[in-house]
């Protein structure tokens, strides 16, 4: 058996290594993982809670950061045209209209953080 003195993270621990049976099977040994420490995040606006509206209530399909809005309240949309922009899991994904009509309301602000069907806008 040897002891060593591990540094890990500036916090130093002691181990014991035993010496192996060459004829012996081990199975692996589960991974440790090191204490994480986290940086503190600024928090991007949070969306708005969701609201039904005179019209189709558009929701985003999983939890994103809004990273592009080019529409507003008033604009005249046509099916297939670009709502909004969202990042989740690193992509940018889009929500496109459904259908021709008159964005009623915005709910969300560009930089905020939606969550899985929270609103985004309600098209008339």
């Amino acid at each position: 058996m040897k002891k060593y003195i591990v540094t890990v993270n500036g916090s130093k621990y002691e181990v014991v290594v035993e010496d192996a049976d060459p004829n012996a099977t081990y199975a692996p040994a589960p991974k440790a993982e090191a204490p994480k420490a986290e940086a503190p995040k600024a928090e991007a606006p949070k969306a708005a809670p969701a609201a039904a509206g005179n019209g189709e209530n558009i929701t985003c399909p999983m939890p994103g950061t809004i990273v592009k809005l080019p529409v507003k309240a008033g604009d005249s949309v046509k099916k297939g045209d670009l709502l909004c922009v969202f990042e989740a899991m690193k992509m940018e994904n889009e929500i496109l209209a459904p259908r021709d009509g008159v964005v009623n309301s915005v709910a969300v602000a560009q930089g905020a953080t939606v969550n899985s069907g929270d609103l985004v806008l309600v098209l008339g």
